[in-house]
């Protein structure tokens, strides 16, 4: 059945918040004009007006939002959005990613978020600036107006195509498969399902974190934008300011939360892969950094306010560049986060360089009108100090986002006819890592003296009041240098300038205890940064593999170091290694709404459903029984999740079941589970796992054995302990004239015993013989033949691979002192946030 009704509510409410966006646009833009400011009551009126239609936008973007997850959730999969991104199977959770997997929804999201930013903003920050809020809104409800055309999915002048939209059916965006034309209202009953790779709880929070950022960095974009427009050169910094502190908060969280779900669900072994569009959200967060610093200067200092004007511009121009890297399709196969084209690379250009124009001719038209110094800026000043630091950022920021951009070198050689055929480094990380870890050393160290600069007012006269923190820093680098037995020079000088900063910050921050609280937030983050930098260079460079593999078994054909760094590890076959013992226990799922894991072979799928299965015995946790034997459940049919039993030399042990997804439609994919201690994390992923559709049976054997009979099945003995009769198979009761048998037959190998427990029925008068396969043993066991005159039995036996995984698992040390360094930072940009909002409004 077609449900036309959502989607026709979806595109009008688009092109209704288009169409506001628009009318706002022209509406602040007219209450900003000069001929209409000298007239009080014609500025009154245009910026009722413009508000009325701004909410009028907000409104019909809720609207939309509304409508793409009603599809979602209600699995409407005549649209090509449902269908193309969600399925039966997914849970809730997960089913929200959709809404955001593909274009379309995160230019919705991107929407969703500046609506609420701008609302806020005229009840807030503008409310009692109005000088500044038409301009500002101007520009807010500009962008506003290319977002929502992005999504806009209307084709004018014959084949020019503004947009894409969410809510095309099926039969629009595929209008020549051949079922239409046998079923005009044809509906899939089910989806492809989203992306394994998203199916995480960090990818349920990450992107809207991350495009929240995006939002609050149009903010200080449009304060700074509606200054120079109105000549206010300097009064829209104070506004501007903790929105600024918030956006780096906010948007260096989503990247974080990213980092971690790369390091929790990934498995190149690392939180961080300098993926391009990982670096091109990275840098605008640099370059916003930098920005907040020198704002603290600009309303005194006429450098830091060119400055400022440069940074705040050309973050939210990054920003706009980074979405036309990852949505233009530029980066080709260069990324793993990049989208394939639309067809929106038009749009896309022109909306990134309709604000650079204006950005960069606003710039140079005022320019020559900014505030002078009246002097040179000292080498012994706070000034000094931090336009060094935001220079370092800004170095960072430029050698990334220069390696970056080389796909659209390329691109733009084509353009010209020229072959440049540039190539993104062969190893990104050991290319970017060289550069980034000597900008942050130097950063480190200057948020040492800077913040001594600032708040301890050192002068040339007075440098020895560094000398202690100098001193504290020596000893006690010396003792970690030591200890963690850190010989490479490099990582001394960056574990030494990392001390120092800690220590330098730390002196500082003494003084909260004085009650000189407006020191606390520089203080936390400068500490904040150390320490992640600290983490990173004890998880990264003193990373340790400890499945690293003496045994001489070839696993990967021709590849020395993967074989040595890689574990071969038997179903329930101990394997020693120099700091574990490793056990592979078998093959388990996760089963909803039940806690832990639950042994794969106790769950029967059901057939015609990638989601549902029976349980094939009770499902109980301690005292609470979840699901009676036979009971239809819900699991994620395609995650198995392999046990593995660390036992350390102290006999401590504990399981990890790092997850392999088998998805026909995206792509296998192998994700790691970490153990996570005070001072380490044990990070495991599965390398290589044996399939059942994949293993092959020998030509099978046969045996005729009576009860207590010893025979031999290749290397293994086998015995007949007992034949007992049944009364049901796989569950289900034997009806009336029906009979089966299970034999009871041990097999022996070396030190391990097994049971095994082959079916022989008669239902409906045919003959009906179960296998019993043991994976452990490579072994397919069938009671073929009963022979009730002799008391004999026949049996079938086939050898086939013995089940294994290939693990490799490494030691991460000291990993938490990055993620509690990251803490830091954002508690010490909150408290400065929440510091500069109090400033704004005791002022207002």
């Amino acid at each position: 059945m077609l449900r036309p009704y959502l989607g026709n509510i979806g595109h009008l409410s688009i092109i209704v918040a288009f169409v506001a966006a628009l009318v706002s646009t022209y509406a602040y833009w007219q209450a900003s004009r000069p001929t209409t400011q000298v007239l009080k009551e014609n500025v009154t009126d245009w910026l009722t007006f413009a508000r009325r239609a701004f909410y009028v936008h907000a409104v019909a973007v809720v609207a939309v939002c509304a409508s793409l997850l009603g599809i979602i959730f209600n699995h409407y999969f005549e649209y090509h959005y449902a269908w193309d991104n969600a399925s039966l199977s997914l849970p809730l959770g997960y089913a929200v990613s959709c809404f955001w997997q593909d274009q379309e929804g995160s230019f919705l999201l991107w929407m969703f978020w500046n609506v609420i930013v701008g609302v806020i903003l005229i009840n807030s920050s503008l409310r009692k600036n109005k000088t500044l809020e038409a301009p500002t809104l101007t520009i807010f409800t500009l962008v506003q107006t290319f977002l929502a055309s992005m999504i806009l999915g209307v084709v004018i002048f014959g084949d020019f195509k503004i947009g894409s939209s969410p809510f095309l059916t099926l039969r629009e965006s595929m209008p020549d498969i051949p079922v239409w034309k046998t079923n005009p209202d044809f509906v899939p009953k089910d989806g492809n399902g989203l992306n394994p790779l998203l199916q995480n709880y960090w990818m349920v929070i990450h992107p809207p974190t991350t495009f929240l950022g995006f939002g609050l960095t149009l903010v200080p974009f449009a304060f700074c934008m509606a200054g120079l427009w109105r000549k206010q050169y300097t009064e829209w910094i104070k506004p501007a300011l903790p929105w600024t502190l918030v956006a780096a908060v906010v948007l260096g969280t989503g990247i974080m939360m990213g980092g971690i779900w790369a390091y929790e669900t990934l498995n190149f072994e690392g939180y961080w892969n300098w993926d391009p569009v990982e670096n091109a959200v990275y840098v605008p967060w640099l370059v916003l950094v930098a920005s907040f610093h020198t704002m603290l200067l600009a309303r005194k200092n006429s450098s830091a306010l060119k400055y400022t004007i440069i940074l705040v511009i050309a973050q939210y121009i990054l920003i706009l560049y980074s979405t036309f890297l990852a949505r233009s399709g530029v980066l080709g196969n260069a990324s793993v986060h990049s989208f394939t084209d639309l067809g929106l690379s038009g749009q896309l250009l022109l909306y990134l360089f309709t604000f650079i124009i204006a950005a960069v001719v606003l710039s140079v038209i005022r320019w020559k009108h900014l505030p002078k110094d009246a002097q040179e800026i000292s080498t012994f000043s706070r000034e000094f100090w931090v336009f060094m630091g935001v220079l370092m950022l800004s170095l960072a920021a430029f050698q990334i986002i220069v390696t970056t951009s080389i796909p659209v070198y390329n691109k733009i050689g084509e353009v010209f006819g020229v072959k440049l055929n540039m190539a993104l480094p062969t190893n990104q990380v050991e290319h970017y890592t060289k550069f980034q870890m000597w900008f942050f050393v130097v950063i480190t160290i200057l948020t040492g003296i800077a913040q001594f600069f600032w708040w301890k007012r050192v002068k040339k006269e007075s440098l020895s009041k560094l000398l202690n923190p100098l001193i504290i820093t020596l000893l006690v680098a010396a003792l970690v240098i030591t200890f963690a037995k850190v010989t490479n020079w490099q990582y001394i000088i960056l574990l030494t300038a990392s001390t120092f900063s800690i220590v330098a910050n730390a002196s500082i921050l003494t003084d909260v205890l004085k009650g000189k609280f407006k020191v606390a937030g520089g203080a936390i983050t400068h500490i904040g940064v150390a320490l992640m930098l600290m983490g990173v260079m004890f998880s990264s460079a003193y990373s340790k593999i400890i499945s690293l593999n003496f045994s001489g078994a070839e696993i990967f054909q021709g590849n020395d170091k993967e074989n040595k760094e890689n574990a071969l590890l038997w179903l329930n076959r101990p394997t020693e290694f120099s700091d574990f013992s490793f056990t592979y226990k078998g093959q388990f799922v996760d089963v909803r709404k039940v806690p832990g894991y639950i042994e794969k072979k106790y769950i029967l799928p059901v057939p015609g459903s990638n989601f549902k299965g029976i349980a094939r015995a009770d499902v109980v946790d301690g005292d609470k029984t979840f699901y009676k034997r036979g009971d239809t459940l819900e699991y994620e049919a395609e995650n198995t999740y392999y046990q593995v039993a660390y036992t350390d030399k102290s006999g401590k042990s504990f399981n990890l079941y790092p997850r392999f997804q088998i998805n026909e439609k995206m792509g296998n994919v192998a994700s790691p589970d970490i153990k996570k201690f005070w001072n380490k994390d044990i990070y495991t992923h599965v390398r290589f796992v044996t399939l059942d559709e994949d293993r092959e049976w020998s030509v099978p054997e046969e045996f005729t054995v009576a009860v207590g009979d010893t025979f031999f099945v290749n290397d293994y003995v086998a015995i007949l302990e007992n034949v007992e009769g049944v009364n049901e198979v796989d569950g289900m009761k034997l009806n009336v004239g029906d009979a089966a048998a299970r034999a009871i037959v041990k097999v022996l190998d070396r030190n391990v015993a097994v049971t095994m427990r082959p079916v022989f029925a008669i239902r409906n008068h045919e003959i009906w013989s179960k296998p019993e396969v043991n994976t452990e043993m490579g072994l397919r066991l069938q009671l073929t033949k009963i022979d009730p005159a002799t008391g004999r039995f026949s049996f079938s036996a086939s050898r086939g691979q013995r089940e294994f995984i290939v693990l490799k698992a490494l030691e991460k040390p000291h990993i938490n002192m990055l993620w509690f360094g990251f803490l830091f930072v954002i508690i010490g940009i909150t408290l400065s946030a929440v510091r500069r909002f109090a400033i704004v409004g005791a002022t207002d």
